[in-house]
């Protein structure tokens, strides 16, 4: 029988929260009665992870090691690329995130066909205050502009099915935007309500930049899930309006010039010339886009897109 779940913890400088959550990941998987691996990957850790994870390591735990510090999102891509399970669990390393809910999130999957993603949603939230602030800040944000409904989109705690997790691309801060990611192509997503404990030892790895990083990439996101095949309604778009509204001030000093009014040093002047400038420039930039997407190599007509099943009638055949 092949594996059944795998479970990928990204660490960087996590050694003794490992030390506590690996084997209590190993229980809570063998209570499952499942077959399971667990998948650490070191994140250029410089603290003893690797030390202890070859004391850890046998045949269900592994250990995939990056020669330096590359980022959450690179390390959950790393072992999303070799965990070889059905079910794809993704755990952070901290410790307050708890193995025990991992049933739950699987069970979930079972229950229903056609969900790919399941999201641990953390009803009880054992972090600071402004930590939570922000949280909620930024699910509403997130929500509000993608479209996508959730409370804890950047929850750790993540049971996704095998075909989603093979055909994510995560970089940069694009860990936080996996639920967006999945229903982008195509899949249901849920969340459940998990159990969320304090951080057992250390400190976050995540300061105060991860905020306007998260913003910047909430850009991005939005931009690959709603105009990567549509570029010009996005450039051409706003040079539409930029135009508009300056071809409206450039009207209105040709009819102040034409009574007489004196309109070379009105700063709305320079205004309406800027933005018909930058209008012509934009739908210049996203009339190019289009090229580029319209110039892509297709080997196929369906190439690029996720086909769940293909069938044929009964009287098909040679």
């Amino acid at each position: 029988m092949g594996t059944q779940v795998s479970v990928v913890i990204p660490a960087y400088n996590e050694c003794p929260n490992l030390a506590e959550l690996v084997p209590e990941t190993v229980k809570a998987m063998e209570q499952a009665a499942v077959t399971y691996e667990v998948l650490v990957v070191d994140d250029g850790s410089t603290d003893g992870t690797s030390d202890l994870m070859r004391e850890l390591r046998g045949n269900n735990v592994r250990c995939l090691r990056l020669r330096r510090n590359s980022g959450k999102s690179a390390a959950l891509s790393a072992g999303l690329s070799r965990a070889g399970g059905e079910y794809i669990v993704l755990m952070d390393a901290d410790g307050q995130d708890d193995p025990a809910e991992i049933g739950n999130l699987l069970a979930a999957l079972d229950a229903d066909e056609d969900l790919g993603l399941v999201t641990g949603r953390r009803a009880v939230r054992n972090d600071r205050f402004i930590k939570r602030t922000t949280s909620k800040v930024y699910n509403r944000a997130t929500s509000a502009v993608t479209g996508v409904r959730g409370s804890d989109f950047n929850s750790g705690l993540k049971a996704m099915r095998r075909d989603l997790a093979t055909s994510l691309a995560l970089y940069g801060e694009l860990h936080r935007y996996i639920p967006i990611l999945a229903e982008w192509r195509g899949y249901k997503v849920a969340e459940v309500d998990v159990e969320h404990h304090a951080r057992r030892h250390g400190e976050s790895k995540f300061g105060r930049a991860r905020f306007w990083r998260g913003f910047l990439d909430l850009i991005t996101v939005k931009f690959l899930t709603t105009y990567t095949g549509r570029p010009f309604h996005l450039f051409g778009g706003l040079g539409v309006i930029m135009g508009a509204v300056g071809s409206g001030l450039l009207g209105w000093m040709l009819v102040l010039r034409l009574m007489g009014d004196r309109i070379g040093t009105r700063p709305a002047l320079i205004t309406g010339v800027l933005l018909v400038v930058v209008a012509v420039q934009m739908i210049s930039l996203g009339l190019l886009a289009e090229l580029a997407v319209h110039l892509r190599p297709r080997p196929r007509t369906d190439a690029g897109l996720d086909i769940v099943e293909e069938t044929a009638d009964a009287g098909d055949g040679a």
